[in-house]
Formats: structure tokens, sequence, C-alpha cells
């Protein structure tokens, strides 16, 4: 019975190796949220006296971004300060690897409606009926369809077996669907440590962003003697608040999308082990 699931190996190897890589992925997008952070965010249109600040950015313009006011939201955020890159890059990554998941697990539940085609599957096996039900499996394309279609081999393969008694068969067959949706799992799975670990992450960066924000804050409440400077002191705060929204922003984004994802997957999982349930009671009762 191993022979049918290690027949399939190969092919689920290969879909688990399917989809982004993230060592691969996440420096260009790193790239790609400082070059935003540079020139989108610190384009010279965003602040005011512009024509003084020249083309380009205004990281790299002779007032070094210092003694410049914001005329525009992304001219505020711009100022938020280094970790906004970080930030940024951390709000791409949530984006490009929920797309990715998305595509992955609409290509997993495969083609047609799901629940039509599980109802479907059992009222074929209840009549015994499992040539029909593998062709349905053909026609399913997803990663229940994979998985049932391993048990009906099986399940096919034990009818026929005369060496095994009913109870080994049943410890066979239970072994072989465990094992199918073993080898699926890592697929749809794939990426999605990254969204729980950003909605983590990100919010403990922004604090980062945040503390040093105020440390400004108050060098410049103290630095200035019985007359603080005001102007460094809203830039200290406002840097700090910045960082917050963007960290807590990302965040939130990140652990609804997390939730969301785990529950399809979770759908996906439920309705394997309905049919699972379904193979067993019908070779149990045929066989």
């Amino acid at each position: 019975m191993e022979m049918n699931v290690s027949k399939n190996d190969e092919q689920v190897v290969a879909k688990k190796a399917g989809g982004l890589n993230p060592a691969v992925i996440i420096p260009i997008l790193l790239v790609i949220g400082i070059c935003i952070y540079l020139f989108v965010l610190g384009s010279p249109g965003n602040f005011k006296d512009a024509d003084k600040l020249g083309s380009g950015s205004v990281a790299f313009s002779s007032v070094e971004g210092k003694d410049i006011h914001p005329e525009s939201f992304l001219g505020i955020i711009y100022k938020g300060g280094v970790i906004v890159p970080i930030l940024i890059t951390f709000m791409i990554t949530v984006i490009v690897f929920s797309f990715e998941r998305y595509f992955i697990l609409s290509k997993a539940a495969g083609k047609g409606n799901l629940d039509n085609f599980v109802v479907k599957v059992r009222s074929l096996l209840n009549q015994n009926r499992v040539d029909e039900a593998l062709e349905e499996c053909d026609r399913q394309e997803g990663s229940v369809g994979n998985v049932v279609k391993e048990g009906l081999t099986t399940y096919k393969a034990l009818s026929n077996d005369t060496t095994l008694n009913k109870e080994q068969k049943m410890v066979a067959l239970n072994k072989a669907i465990e094992e199918a949706t073993t080898l699926e799992m890592p697929m749809l799975e794939k990426n999605m440590m990254i969204l729980s670990t950003l909605g983590t992450v990100a919010t403990l960066i922004a604090l980062l962003g945040t503390v040093i924000g105020m440390i400004k804050a108050f060098f410049a409440l103290g630095s200035g003697g019985g007359t603080p400077d005001a102007a460094a002191l809203s830039t200290g705060i406002s840097e700090a608040l910045i960082n917050t929204a963007l960290g807590i922003g990302t965040s939130a984004i990140a652990i609804m999308l997390y939730n969301f994802f785990t529950s399809k997957i979770d759908g996906l999982t439920y309705k394997i082990d309905e049919i699972a349930m379904s193979i067993q009671q019908s070779f149990a009762e045929f066989n």
C-alpha cells in the first residue's frame, strides 16, 4: 500500500517547492521599500520650498532633510526616520505573500464547488462506485482531490488484497490517507509563518521607532535649558507617532490575513477528514 503513496511523492514534493522563495523575495522587497522611502516619500514635491531642494530625493539634497517641512502626508511619513523603510518593507511583504497564499489556496481548493465535490464523492462511496469517485477527483484537481484520490487508489488495491485481514486493511487505508494529507499540508502552510511573524515583529520594530522618536523629543526638551526647542520637540514626537501608526497598521493587517488564510486551510483539512471518514466507512461496509 505504501507503493501508492510513494508513487506520488515526486509530484507532491514539486508542489511543496512551489510558491515564492522568502530568501530571494524579502531582500528584493527591502530594496523596494528603501526606494519607496527615498524617492517616493522623500520626493522634494512633498516638502515646502521644493524648488530649493532640487530633484530626486530629499535625502540626497543639500539640506539633507534636516530643516525642511512636509507639505503632504507622504512627506509626513518620510519624517518618521530610518525605521520607516523597514516598516514599509514589512507592509509590502505582507501584501505580496498574502496574494501568493490567496492564489495557492485557491488552486488547492480545486475546480468547482468544494462542498458539492464532497457530497458527490460521499454519495458515490455509499454506492461503492469507486471508479466514478476517482474520476471526480481527477476533475477536481485540488489538494482535497489529491488526498481522496490517493485514498481511493489504496481502497481499490486493498479490496483485491487477500494477504491482509480486514483490520490490517483498515489500518493500511488510514495510514495511506494520513500520509497523503501530510504531504499536501506543507504546500498549504508554506509562508504562513511570515505573516504570523510580521504580525508580531512589526509592532516591536514600530516600538523601537517610537522610542527613538521620544528620545529625540526629550533630548530637545532638555538641550534648550530654560527654553526648549519646540520644533525639535514636535519633530521627535511626530516621528514616534508615525512609526507607531505604521507598525500597528502593518501588524493588524498581517494578523487578520493570517487568521483568514488559517481558516481557509482548516476548511480544506476538514473536507479531507470528512471524505476520509466516508472512505473508511465505505471500505468497512463493502469489504
